[in-house]
């Protein structure tokens, strides 16, 4: 298959028909923009798992996306779409970044639910911006946008169901998307990228365990312990993973 781009945890390559993209989840973990960095042996499988299920999942919902099936232990087909440089990030618990900039205390829950935006580009280290940086820039006109933050709010009601099913607290999320273009020319914009631990903070909902990418950033250990218990409470079967534990 033809490499299309690497990123720092997938690879695309070019699909088997037109229109679509095979995305190959790897085992690089990386934080605080690629500054640290790591194998994990078995992430990349855990993650394109779980990432399935959940688009699976939203096919209940009309939220468009572009996930289309999973093809193997780490591949997924996926819809061609032209990526908007933007990551959404929605909060409803403070932790992260948020507690560095504004002095807010980790766990605190926030009284509404908080949509950022940050500039996709590792260069300049994916800075916060504005919806008047976004037009500015044209990175996404205002019908682009309404719809891009309708849409987070959508998902964040339903992951925010989903993991309280299964004891899991949804701390905040990252989201991306892209503009789906069909036969006309004319473009929609679609929900894209991955939903997985790597893109989530999720905790135990009765013990605070974080069982996400924290594990990594903080150097807590128990990365794959963690994905695999998420998992496992999604009633996911994993192949067997050549893990050291």
């Amino acid at each position: 298959m033809k490499l299309l781009y690497e990123g720092k945890a997938k690879k695309l390559f070019k699909g088997p028909q037109k229109g679509t993209i095979v995305q190959y989840f790897k085992d690089d973990a990386t934080a605080f923009n690629a500054q640290k960095k790591d194998t994990v042996i078995g992430k990349g499988i855990i993650n394109n798992y779980i990432s399935s299920r959940i688009f699976q999942a939203i096919n209940q919902t009309d939220i468009p996306h572009h996930f289309i099936k999973r093809l193997s232990e780490r591949e997924q087909l996926i819809k061609e779409v032209e990526i908007i440089p933007i990551e959404i990030i929605i909060r409803k618990v403070a932790a992260g970044t948020i507690c560095k900039r504004l002095g807010i205390k980790e766990g605190q829950v926030l009284p509404n639910t908080l949509v950022e935006f940050c500039l996709k580009n590792d260069e300049l280290s994916d800075p916060i911006i504005s919806r008047e940086h976004i037009e500015m820039m044209q990175l996404a006109n205002n019908f682009e946008m309404e719809t891009i933050i309708s849409t987070a709010f959508r998902i964040s009601d339903f992951l925010t169901g989903l993991f309280s099913m299964i004891q899991i607290q949804l701390i905040d999320f990252k989201l991306e998307f892209g503009r789906f273009y069909n036969s006309n020319g004319f473009h929609e914009v679609i929900l894209a990228d991955e939903i997985s631990p790597d893109s989530c903070r999720l905790w135990d909902i009765k013990t605070k365990k974080k069982l996400d990418k924290d594990r990594f950033r903080r150097n807590l250990g128990g990365l794959i312990e963690a994905y695999t218990d998420i998992a496992n409470r999604m009633s996911i079967k994993l192949p067997e993973l050549n893990v050291e534990k």
